[in-house]
């Protein structure tokens, strides 16, 4: 497979050198206004920073995510692993997953599985002059408010979870709550267009498959969103089976009408990073099943591999030198070559053939 054609790289500057935010981006998302949002595995919050310089972002400032909407956990971190921007808002969602305990020369710590409500986020903020709002009237009609909101929650669950545990495919899964490492459910890719929602598994990938649900989304009360159910049916999601040469989904972007894939490893192994076209993702009236071979999906490019470091986990489009809608990338474990000073990181910007 031809490696992707690097056009340029981006320097994000921050206010401070923590690992828990410039070791761990997870997510990234551009605003119209020019904005780069940002989100860490390990944080409880969100970052923005400013173009200052021609692909060079500062400014930086940190957003507590608990200013916008209620998190039912003060101190464990949200695992924020998808960010889009659509229609005025900024969306963000946590993994959904359960975690066990490293073993550390201890077998009785496999044993320990831990739950954090925090994970099952599905969150939406306004954005207004490239600030996170609570909510604001963007028209002098204040029945027209946008608000920040989130899926309606269930204790340490939510109502995907809850739908999920009776599908005929993940419902064992869920149930059993393996965790992520474990080929659990982990949902690590997020993409938004009006009311429909795009949540990509990095697991389970089920014999080679892996799998992007599809939800559609109401606010029912203030600040309360829930689960449409799918038209002339009583379910509340769609399920779409991708060929992904049996890796998982990292990250989902739209392009058009075609969903771009950044697709890597499940669980905990070192492996390729490819990225893929998914064709008319918005045309499937219900669950699909997409091969290579049928020309519904379609690889572009394989991403530089090396062992231990630069694992992709953010995508964005991203205009650069000319080069209209290129693919930003951000990474999780940065490699040090990307490191120029303590507070600084490279991410990269492919060409989007």
């Amino acid at each position: 497979m031809t490696e992707g054609f690097l056009l340029s790289r981006v320097l994000l500057r921050f206010e401070d050198e923590s690992e828990d935010l410039i070791g761990d981006l997870s997510a990234v998302a551009i605003t119209p206004d020019g904005n780069l949002w940002l989100g860490s595995d390990e944080l409880l919050g969100i970052e923005r920073v400013s173009l200052v310089e021609p692909n060079i972002f500062a400014h930086h400032q940190h957003f507590p995510l608990g200013d916008f909407v209620e998190l039912l956990d003060q101190e464990n971190e949200i695992d924020i692993e998808g960010f889009d921007y659509s229609d005025g808002y900024l969306w963000l969602t946590g993994s959904h997953s359960t975690k066990r305990k490293k073993a550390k020369k201890d077998l009785q710590r496999l044993t320990q599985i831990k739950t954090e409500a925090n994970r099952y986020l599905l969150v939406r903020i306004p954005i207004v002059n490239g600030k996170p709002v609570k909510s604001y009237s963007p028209t002098e009609d204040p029945n027209e408010q946008k608000r920040a909101a989130t899926l309606e929650t269930k204790e340490a669950s939510n109502i995907l979870i809850e739908a999920l545990k009776q599908d005929e495919h993940l419902g064992a899964i869920v149930t059993s709550a393996l965790p992520s490492k474990d080929n659990g459910l982990d949902v690590e890719g997020l993409a938004v267009h009006q009311n429909k929602i795009f949540l990509g598994l990095r697991g389970p990938v089920l014999r080679g498959w892996a799998i992007i649900l599809e939800l559609e989304i109401e606010e029912t009360e203030p600040g309360i969103l829930t689960l449409k159910k799918i038209e002339k049916t009583d379910r509340l999601y769609k399920k779409h089976f991708v060929n992904l040469d049996g890796l998982g989904v990292r990250e989902l972007c739209l392009h058009g009408e075609d969903l771009i894939i950044l697709a890597g490893p499940t669980m905990v192994l070192d492996g390729a990073m490819r990225v893929f076209r998914w064709y008319n993702a918005l045309d499937y009236s219900g669950d699909s099943l997409s091969e290579q071979e049928s020309g519904k999906l379609e690889v572009l490019f394989d991403l530089p591999f090396k062992v231990g470091t630069d694992r992709a986990e953010g995508l964005a489009l991203y205009d650069c030198l000319g080069q209209k809608d290129s693919l930003l990338i951000v990474y999780d474990s940065p490699d040090p070559s990307r490191r120029p000073q303590p507070r600084e990181i490279f991410a990269d910007v492919f060409q989007l053939k």
